[in-house]
């Protein structure tokens, strides 16, 4: 009699067990933690680490894999995710061709993904698919006026030869045109080239008025150094992809005189107080630098936090529909996540919509220039 007590309150124990285990939320997250994007991955790999691990009183497992910058890894590391940890989330990756790359099985899958680089998706791929990073077109923009109040009449270009270099140069040109600014010559470069003396010297025997780099991290500190080290003295731009520590540190004094755009939190010291993200951001900078040094901070971790949030406001209306899972929570997730509304993050206030999957507006960037190594926020 007592064996069999004993074995229906295993059962039941067992039981328990298998429903919280049910009730778990699965993240499944791909980051570049080596490779050339490196810089940014480690941050966002940071960042999880000290995020939190329960939403509306569900416990969040945050099951963390590394895609070393590499598509074809990126993709057997979503397919795995999806198919043996059956998780309800997709997070990655940190560089556009392995974001890009996870997407498919985003889609495939039709489980969300949370990118955390700014993908370009046509209308059929991006159903599944959010972003944190602004979208390209907030932050040329940005740039493009500092450009047509400074004077800047011709404009070089050098970037990534990928999905990144070529966003850029898309959302540019008409940007270019309307701004009266002649776009000349345009350069590329691979994320892991050595060297990039020939597509420098054809830019400065163009003399443009400015240059913009396109590259994210320490590739982007090779173009800038070998311009620099080539004697060009026009203005030079970088993008919101260069704002680490890994760029800074590379660059060094080629640095200097830099103006590219950046999210708040870069300078969530700077912004001023009635800004949406300020308390946020500097709680998280705080955080975040507690646990890994002071100055550690990346914009590229706030990316990271941010995916948090949009999971956190969704999550709550998404276990109205379904559990944790299954088909039915993703898709929940998914739908909860295109309604977000003032979702606040440290780069901005998200507002998603079928037509937005990027939800930042004007609030999530900020102009600064590099002055002694930091960034100094611009005045409109």
């Amino acid at each position: 009699m007592k064996v069999r007590k004993l074995a229906v309150l295993c059962s039941a124990a067992v039981a328990l067990f298998s429903q919280a285990a049910l009730a778990d939320i699965n993240v499944g997250i791909s980051l570049s933690s080596t490779g050339p994007g490196a810089s940014l991955g480690i941050p966002e790999k940071n960042a999880f680490a000290i995020l939190p691990t329960s939403i509306a009183g569900e416990k969040i497992n945050y099951i963390m894999l590394d895609d070393a910058s590499d598509p074809s890894i990126a993709t057997k590391n979503a397919r795995k995710l999806v198919s043996e940890d059956n998780v309800d989330v997709l997070i990655g990756s940190a560089i556009t061709p392995a974001s890009l790359a996870i997407a498919e099985m985003a889609v495939e899958s039709k489980t969300p993904q949370i990118a955390i680089s700014p993908i370009n998706l046509p209308p059929e791929k991006n159903y599944w698919v959010f972003r944190t990073p602004q979208h390209v077109n907030v932050m040329a923009s940005a740039l493009v006026e500092h450009m047509k109040a400074s004077g800047v009449k011709t404009l070089g270009f050098i970037g990534f030869s990928d999905a990144y270099g070529e966003d850029w140069l898309v959302a540019l040109k008409p940007m270019l045109e309307e701004a009266g600014i002649k776009l000349g010559a345009v350069e590329r470069y691979a994320r892991a080239d050595t060297s990039v003396t020939g597509q420098v010297l054809k830019l400065v025997s163009t003399r443009p008025d400015a240059i913009l780099v396109v590259g994210s991290g320490s590739p982007a500190a090779l173009p800038q150094t070998s311009l620099v080290e080539r004697g060009f003295k026009g203005q030079i731009y970088q993008t919101h992809a260069a704002a680490n520590q890994a760029f800074l540190g590379v660059a060094g004094k080629a640095a200097e005189g830099v103006v590219l755009p950046v999210g708040p939190v870069v300078v969530v010291d700077q912004i001023p107080a009635e800004h949406p993200s300020k308390k946020a951001g500097e709680a998280f900078v705080k955080q975040y630098e507690q646990k890994y040094g002071a100055g550690s901070f990346s914009s590229f971790a706030g990316h990271a936090h941010d995916a948090y949030r949009l999971i956190e406001a969704a999550v709550p209306v998404a276990l109205k529909t379904a559990k944790p899972g299954t088909p039915a929570f993703r898709k929940a997730l998914r739908d909860a996540m295109e309604s977000n509304a003032d979702v606040v993050g440290v780069h901005g206030v998200f507002n998603m919509t079928p037509t937005d999957h990027f939800g930042l507006d004007q609030r999530g960037r900020v102009l600064v220039r590099i002055e002694n190594g930091a960034y100094k926020m611009l005045a409109k």
